[in-house]
């Protein structure tokens, strides 16, 4: 009799330890400011209700009753007000302090996320479905504690490159999600190039009838191989509205780019009236790359500028974004140089050279995009021949031209394809065809995005960084994913956390619980990092 009671006090005693011990840490990317454990845990059942204390918290209480009911498969309730036990409760505290700064608290009664704005409890929302179980037929139950969080960066954005390859809306809004998921907020929409021009134009809707297809392409998944078949495809107003919107309701913004004065084949194609020789056939290119020998610059003309005004004072009331993207890269100017009707502008103008040509054409479109309340952005090359005051750059030649524009008192997005360029290989034993640079994940997640070289107060005009994934090579939504990640997720940490914080040691204890989340949400993957960072296997048929 007394061993028996002895033993069931034992039984009684381990419970109440195991109880009062604190619960372990989640593992969260990006790294958050600070989490404390708490003790006991949270189990979230049917009979859990979810509260919205405000209209914008709503927005993020349905986000997270439809993510769960997708992964779990029972639907939460909304409860009416916030009282009782075994509540989920979302609110926005407008305070005024850093936007998308949050706290979440886990107690066994409830958990509470309080936003210092819409988007923060928006990325609390976040922060907790990373601490959900990723394999199925796991019940809900989240560790006590606290977690305090702001990002360290206004811009955390991510490009698509929809041109070279086109994808479909569905797509699109599917890669916003791994956006999301990530507590990015700018998505940068490239729509133009001298392949295509993938947005409708009601001014000028030539532009997708006919230039929104091109006659062949080369494979993107054997190099040297060449389809003669049309390819195309483009996005109406209505479907570019849809979008804008999808994004919104997940706190992201998207910067939409019309690339000028260069990369413009498509439109030459259209209107080969525009181009500097107009005699020449033209057609929308079927190759990737510059290529001198193909002219793809605007020329100078009157009918250019009108055609100019129409297309961005319409992107301009399509996008909502207060940054209208104008490309301004890898303009051929040779064929300025041996065009008289360009030298003579330039001489009208007072145009010392090709220069500060190009720079005419961006401070024309940049007037047209200010007097619609909008701000200019482009990449580096806008800063040759003089740069408008308020116009920022994304520098991705290297950090150079992000520099020049921060000491001048620019505001930059940096964004260098040796560290950013995810149309770059990430493995050595990579199979699929790509541009031949190497970006690892350790070389995305350990950039510096701050030179050392900037004062603080240069550095301040340093906004944020942003990733690329130009789609030359990458013609399928499964070769896009293979790039993006894990690579997004060392981004989100680069740009959101801040620098005490990281720690590329503890990120890589926590990609096996990262690579879960890929395989629950149906994203694709290497292999190879695994190997390469000698991570525990992950096996998604074990789920």
């Amino acid at each position: 009799m007394r061993t028996t009671f002895f033993s069931l006090f034992l039984l009684l005693f381990g419970a109440v330890s195991a109880q009062q011990k604190n619960a372990p840490l989640p593992t969260i990317i990006p790294e958050p400011v600070e989490m404390t454990s708490g003790q006991g845990q949270f189990t979230i059942s049917r009979a859990t209700r979810v509260y919205a204390a405000d209209k914008e918290a709503e927005k993020s209480a349905k986000y997270f009753i439809d993510y769960f009911n997708r992964h779990f498969g029972y639907r939460l309730a909304l409860a009416k007000k916030d009282a009782g036990e075994d509540l989920i409760v979302f609110s926005d505290r407008k305070n005024g302090e850093t936007s998308g700064g949050y706290t979440l608290t886990v107690t066994p009664e409830a958990i509470r996320i309080e936003g210092n704005d819409g988007p923060g409890v928006f990325y609390g929302m976040q922060s907790l479905i990373q601490m959900l179980p990723t394999r199925g037929g796991v019940l809900p139950i989240i560790g006590a504690v606290t977690i305090r969080d702001y990002p360290r960066f206004e811009y955390r954005g991510m490009h698509f490159d929809c041109v070279r390859h086109f994808f479909p809306v569905e797509y699109v809004k599917r890669y916003i999600d791994y956006l999301a998921l990530h507590k990015m907020n700018y998505f940068h929409w490239h729509l133009t190039d001298d392949q295509a021009w993938r947005l409708e134009m009601k001014s000028h809707p030539e532009l997708t009838a006919q230039g929104s297809t091109r006659e062949g392409e080369i494979l993107g998944l054997y190099p040297g191989t060449y389809r003669k078949r049309p390819y195309g495809g483009y996005y109406t107003q209505e479907q570019a509205k849809e979008i804008v919107e999808y994004a919104a309701e997940r706190y992201i913004t998207v910067i939409p780019e019309i690339d000028i004065p260069g990369h413009c084949m498509a439109v030459l194609a259209v209107h080969p009236e525009f181009s500097t020789e107009p005699d020449l056939e033209h057609k929308t290119a079927q190759t990737w790359g510059i290529y001198n020998k193909f002219n793809n610059v605007l020329a100078p003309k009157p009918e250019v500028f009108a055609f100019l005004t129409d297309v961005f004072s319409e992107l301009c009331d399509l996008f909502p974004s207060q940054y209208i993207h104008v490309g301004g890269d890898e303009c051929a100017k040779k064929w300025w140089k041996e065009s008289e009707q360009a030298q003579q502008f330039m001489k009208e103008h007072n145009l010392k050279d090709e220069e500060e040509l190009q720079s005419y054409f961006i401070h024309y479109v940049g007037d047209v995009i200010a007097k619609k309340g909008k701000t200019t952005v482009g990449w580096n090359e806008i800063l040759e021949g003089g740069l408008a005051p308020d116009a920022m750059v994304m520098s991705w030649q290297g950090t150079s031209g992000g520099i020049t524009a921060a000491k001048s008192g620019h505001r930059v997005i940096m964004t260098p394809s040796g560290y950013s360029y995810y149309n770059n290989l990430q493995s050595r034993n990579q199979r699929q065809v790509t541009h031949q640079g190497y970006l690892p994940l350790d070389k995305v997640y350990n950039y510096n995005i701050i030179p050392d070289e900037l004062t603080p107060e240069q550095a301040a005009n340093i906004i944020g960084a942003q990733a690329c994934l130009w789609t030359e090579y990458f013609p399928t939504t499964g070769k896009v994913e293979m790039a993006l990640f894990p690579r997004l997720s060392a981004l989100a940490e680069n740009v959101w956390s801040q620098p005490e914080k990281k720690d590329w040691e503890r990120f890589l204890r926590k990609m096996p619980d990262q690579f879960e989340r890929y395989d629950l949400w149906g994203a694709r993957f290497s292999e190879d990092f695994f190997r390469m960072y000698d991570l525990p296997y992950y096996d998604p048929t074990t789920r």
